[in-house]
């Protein structure tokens, strides 16, 4: 066990260091766009909020708050992993003949890759929060543990969804990139992590919720914020998790040839 550890902790300091050492200045200039668009963002919900008090149960500060930790930790919100990037490589075929299961490395690697954007977009966005008028702590320390639960949660949720999508669309000799495009479509109109789903229009919010989109973003960002109750939004993170987890790991078994042979 303590050996099957230390391999995964091997490749997220693998993963970690060559994002830094490969793609620095693309680094940085992803952080500089990001950080662009946390400030636009702000700047609209001042504008369209100003005088308007409690909507749909979140205020000004709450809708500041949610969008600046949905900026900290935009990575882990979105749940992505490299099987997208393996299946059009032909890399995935490797995977299958190294000494640890897919799924750890594929974690491993998700891990890794986030190191950079902690260090050097999140915390600093943590710290200068304050000065862009932002509050970015949670409501309560309770909510704070309850976010942590969540986080782990939609993580889950959102790695299960990568294998999934990889799944069908290998099973329907789709494109890497179709498969990219309709992930990641779905993902920013559905999860919430955009524009918070309750202040959707026509009250879409309260169908959209209980989807599993919902599980990777607006649940935590509710928590965090104190505009959600744990005990109905763990409890459904917890229903996704399984369940996509399942399905995924039974289309993977299922499709495994076509996932093995798939990118040549």
């Amino acid at each position: 066990m303590i050996t099957l550890l230390h391999k995964y902790g091997k490749t997220i300091a693998i993963v970690a260091t060559q994002s830094l050492n490969d793609a620095l200045w693309g680094l940085i200039g992803d952080f500089a766009l990001r950080l662009f668009h946390v400030a636009i963002l702000l700047s609209l919900w001042r504008t369209v909020m100003a005088g308007q008090g409690v909507v749909a149960g979140m205020s000004l500060e709450a809708v500041l708050t949610y969008t600046m930790v949905a900026a900290i930790f935009a990575d882990q919100l979105a749940g992505r992993t490299r099987i997208d990037d393996d299946l059009w490589s032909g890399n995935i075929a490797n995977r299958f003949l190294r000494p640890m299961g897919i799924y750890g490395q594929m974690l491993a690697e998700m891990v890794g890759g986030w190191i950079p954007g902690l260090l050097f977009f999140a915390l600093p966005l943590l710290l200068i929060a304050p000065l862009l008028g932002v509050d970015p702590f949670p409501a309560t320390w309770t909510a704070g543990l309850w976010f942590l639960l969540s986080l782990a949660l939609g993580v889950a949720v959102g790695t299960a969804l990568d294998l999934f999508f990889a799944a069908c669309m290998v099973f329907l000799e789709h494109s890497v990139y179709a498969l990219q495009r309709i992930r990641t479509t779905l993902t920013v109109l559905l999860s919430g992590r955009l524009v918070p789903l309750a202040l959707l229009p026509w009250g879409l919010g309260d169908y959209l919720e209980w989807l599993p989109f919902a599980s990777l973003a607006s649940a935590p960002l509710r928590l965090y914020t104190g505009t959600g109750d744990p005990h109905d939004l763990i409890p459904l993170q917890v229903i996704w998790a399984v369940v996509l987890w399942a399905g995924a790991h039974a289309l993977w078994c299922h499709n495994r040839e076509r996932l093995v042979s798939h990118g040549g």
